[in-house]
């Protein structure tokens, strides 16, 4: 066993001696060590109630013969820290997760890992540390929040944000927002919409490294407690058979996660983290395969924002596997791709089907022909552009307007809530990329600002920072190169019209090449708007947002 060397042997007595002092017996230690590292915390709603889960998944490990051992990890809940400072600080806490799992599972050597998060980067940053350390592991997470209801409306964290806008546009009082925000998000769990928390504890499945359900059972159900007990069971059966991440996480199982994010119409930080994940699994992702899975990948589900259901829908309608089933009947799921149940896909799905076409979509009679993310090239974004198309009004999927250009989110937000933004504009948001923010802040606060005041299928917003898996709207993002490297984004003036075409996957700034060297030569670097601790050095070694946001080597 992989643990024998921290614990076995003459030399390693004074090591069992400090286990001791835990309380550890000899039976306990001489069998398989399972780490699980538990994001809890009271902090995230998606966190809060993990211990529990985390308590059941122990049960499962003792269950299947081996020990237990637990250890914590860091969590930023997204919508806590969306629309101020905090927000730059969410992204790179990505790379933190997964190195600190990476230190204590490499200077704790244990035979195998289940890694239990839930909410935005806490599920990539696990993902990644499973890729790089290559033990036998999988991922568990604490489910979705259930939806809230309010003025016979099933409603979510996002409908709160649009309320804003609403609020500040006369068609709300605040006395209405009040009793939203105390309805819309009512226990437990990520947020209940196909957000990016959602859509990567779905794509965990996708991926094979979860089993099925991980990614709809509801945070509050039993069911989530039973999975967490046979997720413990399994990794101790991973551990017996030797099975890795490195057997589990191919190209095959990229391209099934790829296609089950386009049926889903995910979120666009997917083309963030799958690249991510890849690239510790030494396998490279470029967003033009995005754009062939979106082509031949029909979107059929259509879940908040972009559509009336939520996760508990989804779940009830036959979860991920049902979706896999429908993509795979087009030949769309490799089908022998291995997954943490020991057993390729095709054997996972067999007794797998819809049971409410309303959510689950046949193939053939899809919400939309074309899978729901979509990316974006031009003179504007030479390396790319991430739309979510899923969630564009039809009338938006082309469109030409004037540049309002601002340095800052704040600065964006102001002017919309001024109702200073008129109908036809591109609103342009730069500055905000991975270097530039630094750490790439989501632009909810704006996009919701939009929606909550009626421009969603007037007016489009171009950032190189990125969206909220709840955004919804002609929302361009993760724009490449980014503007505090030089990108065409930093040139773009005042009244410049750009024109965005999404069917075309084409995005332009009409403006001559004469005119846009010499604004090159007259570019100057701004300072860095973070001049000391982690975000300094995070702005210094990260990388283009094209290939996934990862640190330097």
């Amino acid at each position: 066993m992989r643990s024998d060397i921290m614990k076995r042997g003459l030399e390693r007595s004074p090591h069992r001696s400090l286990f001791k002092a835990m309380g550890y017996t000899e039976d306990e230690l001489g069998r398989p060590i399972i780490g699980i590292a538990n994001s809890a915390n009271e902090l995230v709603p998606g966190h809060i109630h993990l211990d529990r889960v985390v308590e059941a998944a122990k049960a499962g490990i003792r269950l299947a013969g081996a020990t237990p051992m637990e250890f914590s990890t860091i969590g930023i809940c997204d919508g806590i820290a969306m629309g101020h400072e905090g927000m730059k600080f969410s992204l790179a806490s990505r790379e933190l997760i997964a190195d600190s799992i990476e230190l204590v599972a490499s200077a704790h050597p244990f035979d195998g890992l289940v890694l239990v998060p839930n909410c935005d980067k806490v599920v990539p940053g696990m993902m990644m540390a499973m890729a790089r350390l290559d033990i036998p592991a999988l991922i568990l997470s604490g489910g979705p929040m259930l939806a809230g209801h309010w003025d016979n409306s099933v409603v979510d964290l996002v409908t709160v944000f649009e309320a804003i806008g609403k609020v500040a546009s006369g068609q709300m009082d605040e006395d209405e927002l009040r009793e939203l925000e105390n309805q819309a998000c009512p226990g437990p769990g990520c947020c209940s919409g196909m957000f990016t928390a959602n859509t990567m504890n779905s794509l965990s499945e996708a991926l094979g490294i979860a089993l099925r359900n991980n990614g709809t059972a509801p945070a509050v159900s039993a069911e989530r407690i039973r999975l967490a007990k046979e997720a413990g069971i399994q990794v101790v059966a991973l551990v017996e058979k030797g099975i890795r991440p490195s057997d589990i996480l191919s190209e095959k199982a990229f391209e099934n996660a790829i296609a089950v994010d386009m049926a889903l119409g995910g979120s666009t930080n997917t083309v963030l983290h799958l690249p991510a994940i890849a690239h510790e699994a030494g396998i490279k992702i470029d967003l033009e395969r995005f754009n062939e899975f979106s082509e031949k990948v029909p979107q059929i589900c259509s879940l908040s924002p972009s559509g009336p259901f939520h996760m508990e829908d989804l779940h009830r309608a036959g979860g991920i596997y049902a979706v896999m089933k429908e993509l795979a009947g087009r030949g769309l799921i490799h089908l022998d791709a291995l997954s943490v149940t020991g057993k390729r896909m095709e054997q996972n799905l067999e007794d797998t089907r819809i049971f409410d076409h309303d959510v689950i979509h046949y193939a053939n009679y899809p919400y939309r022909s074309r899978g729901g993310l979509v990316v974006l090239f031009g003179n504007l974004a030479p390396e790319g552009a991430v739309v979510k198309q899923a969630a564009v009004a039809t009338e938006m999927m082309s469109h030409r307007g004037p540049a309002r250009v601002f340095d800052s989110e704040e600065e964006a937000v102001e002017s919309i809530r001024k109702q200073a933004i008129r109908k036809g504009d591109v609103v342009v948001i730069r500055y905000e990329g991975p270097k530039g923010g630094p750490g790439m802040r989501e632009m909810l606060a704006p996009t919701s600002a939009i929606a909550g005041s009626g421009l969603d299928k007037d007016v489009a917003l171009l950032t190189d920072g990125r969206f909220s898996g709840g955004t919804r709207g002609a929302a361009v993002g993760h724009i490449s190169p980014e503007a505090a490297e030089g990108g065409p984004l930093a040139l773009v003036q005042e009244g410049d019209i750009i024109e965005i075409d999404i069917p075309a996957r084409k995005i332009s700034l009409n403006v001559d090449e004469k005119t846009l060297e010499q604004r090159a030569n007259q570019w100057r670097k701004p300072p860095p708007k973070i001049k000391k601790g982690y975000l300094r050095r995070y702005s210094q070694l990260v990388g283009s947002a094209a290939t996934g946001a990862v640190l330097r080597e």
